[in-house]
């Protein structure tokens, strides 16, 4: 279990969240670290302090209470937050992350009481190393975080608010991957907003200039990717919300040169393709056949298009250029085509389809797509409420067997269509999996689980797998290997009356998994940099295991003088 170090005593210790234990000290640690006096006298267990803390929580009556009652515990006492929140990770998700969190972070500067992260502004970045000098020494952070606060949640830009989304990510790659709450950096890049209504706000706590974009801000992202390397060499670099037009772009900026990862594009990606996979298992398509239209192309649309079509390369043996032929991309032009020109985002040009593949008459929106394609699956991440009508799911339930949805776009007032109602337009044939949780459906006097497409089962094991492999690059082949460890751990594989993914609250035993093809896909590809990796199975789940942090109370002692 080993021990902590910790050199101050008494009020230093009680206000620090990383060493107090609350009413949890025992009477030895009383005594060496001068307590006495300054706790009641009864010691309790962390079983007995996660009841207590849990009463409290409940007796919040809103989910933004609830959402700032566990940021004070954290603040607080680490190990109690994190107990607290693997106890009742499935209730506590939605508070902690999407959709309250997207209200704590538009309300930020109005909840503000203690900061946390490193906040890094435009105007300053002269003074990018200085700021992150100030956290950990080089070799002591494994995982940062870093957003730009221009595309949040599907809530759109929230300026220096932001950072909260880099916090809530890292506590998720704690409980669900053991990734050491210690060695970890939340990062908000400052670069102005263009919300009119925080530019207002006389208590908004960042920049109030618009956005500023270019080249300044391009500069400003190389300037911190390069600086934070530098003082960080060990760290994976996980990009997070940034804007359509340059998630992309940043991610290929550095993909090849260090180990990064975006999760609105990858994530997703790897997440969605995970529930497809085991979808096409259920329904015997094969995924040389399999015709998929996505309905919402900006990051996460085309991220999932793109794992699509490396997978289709990959598992079937097609020319990229092929494969892409099976996708088609929406977005508000409708169906993506080259015609469009400066319309397409870089990213989107690639899935643009031909002009003559329809004529100039035709329409291009989602109905038609739908009636000429006629798909097997039906991905919807278009923020658009609603735009899955009964007319869409019908015409498409004509033309497949079993058709696969997944209304994806999240917080839960934004999804495409309602579960229960795809159930009954199909008949309850069709396979779904979500963006958001949802209540199971009914058919024929049996209630059925719908899968969430929740990147919690993915993007830890992702980033567990990338640090403890110390991996110079986070390569396609990796981000495959993920996708398949998700899949396998899909309980329709064994019932297909099952969801397609497994539940979040198994997050962690799936982080293993994906952790262990992450470092495998590494090694044999001669990216890992980690010595003495175990090669025999056994080994390395044990190897991995032994590496991840768990909320426990460990004895404390002070460090030996030298």
């Amino acid at each position: 279990m080993g021990t902590s170090d910790f050199n101050g005593q008494g009020r230093d210790l009680l206000e620090s969240c990383q060493f107090n234990k609350g009413s949890c000290f025992p009477q030895e640690e009383r005594q060496a670290f001068k307590l006495l006096g300054l706790l009641p006298p009864n010691f309790q267990t962390l079983e007995e302090q996660v009841q207590r803390a849990y009463e409290q929580y409940s007796s919040r009556e809103s989910d933004i209470a609830k959402n700032t009652f566990m940021a004070s515990m954290k603040q607080q006492n680490e190990v109690l937050y994190y107990k607290l929140l693997e106890t009742h990770l499935k209730e506590m998700l939605s508070i902690i992350y999407t959709p309250t969190e997207g209200e704590a972070i538009q309300n930020y500067s109005r909840l503000f009481r203690k900061p946390e992260g490193c906040f890094l502004n435009i105007k300053e970045q002269d003074k990018i190393e200085e700021c992150l000098s100030n956290f950990e020494s080089s070799d002591e952070i494994d995982y940062i975080v870093v957003t730009d606060g221009e595309e949040i949640l599907g809530i759109g830009d929230q300026g220096v608010g932001a950072i909260l989304i880099s916090v809530a990510k890292l506590a998720l790659t704690t409980i669900c991957a053991g990734i050491h709450p210690s060695r970890q950096l939340p990062v908000v890049l400052d670069c102005g907003t263009d919300n009119e209504t925080l530019l207002k706000d006389n208590l908004y706590l960042g920049l109030r200039q618009p956005r500023v974009r270019g080249e300044e801000y391009d500069k400003f992202v190389e300037r911190f990717v390069t600086i934070a390397k530098q003082k960080f060499p060990k760290a994976y670099i996980h990009f997070e919300d940034f804007g359509l037009h340059n998630a992309k772009r940043i991610l290929d900026m550095f993909r090849s040169q260090i180990p990064c990862f975006n999760d609105d594009i990858q994530g997703t990606g790897c997440v969605t393709l995970a529930a497809l996979m085991a979808a096409l298992h259920v329904s015997k398509v094969k995924l040389d056949d399999v015709r998929v239209v996505i309905y919402g192309s900006g990051s996460a649309g085309i991220g999932i298009a793109a794992q699509i079509a490396d997978t289709i390369e990959n598992e079937a043996r097609k020319p990229k250029v092929e494969a892409r032929k099976q996708i088609w991309c929406l977005d508000k032009p409708g169906l993506l085509v080259k015609s469009l020109g400066d319309q397409l985002t870089p990213a989107q040009v690639p899935f643009a389809r031909d002009d003559d593949e329809w004529s100039g008459e035709e329409p291009r929106d989602l109905l038609a797509v739908v009636k000429k394609v006629q798909p097997h699956v039906l991905i919807g991440i278009s923020t658009k409420p609603k735009a899955f009508t009964e007319e869409i799911i019908r015409e498409m339930a004509k033309h497949v067997e079993t058709p696969i949805v997944f209304p994806l776009s999240n917080p839960t007032r934004l999804h495409e269509a309602c579960p229960e109602d795809i159930n009954r337009w199909t008949d309850g044939k069709a396979l779904m999996a979500t963006g958001s949780p949802f209540p199971p459906v009914e058919l024929n006097g049996k209630k059925y689980e719908i899968a969430e497409c929740n990147n919690s089962t993915c993007f830890p094991g992702i980033g567990l797998g990338a640090v403890l492999s110390r991996t110079r690059v986070l390569s396609d082949k990796m981000l495959v290997a993920a996708v398949k460890a998700l899949t396998m751990r899909s309980p329709a594989l064994q019932d297909p009356k099952e969801p397609l993914l497994p539940d979040v609250q198994d997050a962690r035993e799936i982080s293993v998994d994906i952790a262990k093809a992450i470092i495998k896909t590494a090694v044999e590809e001669g990216h890992a940099e980690e010595v003495g990796i175990p090669t025999e199975d056994q080994e390395l789940d044990e190897w991995v295991r032994i590496q991840m942090w768990e909320p426990k109370y460990r004895p404390l002692v002070r460090p030996q003088q030298e």
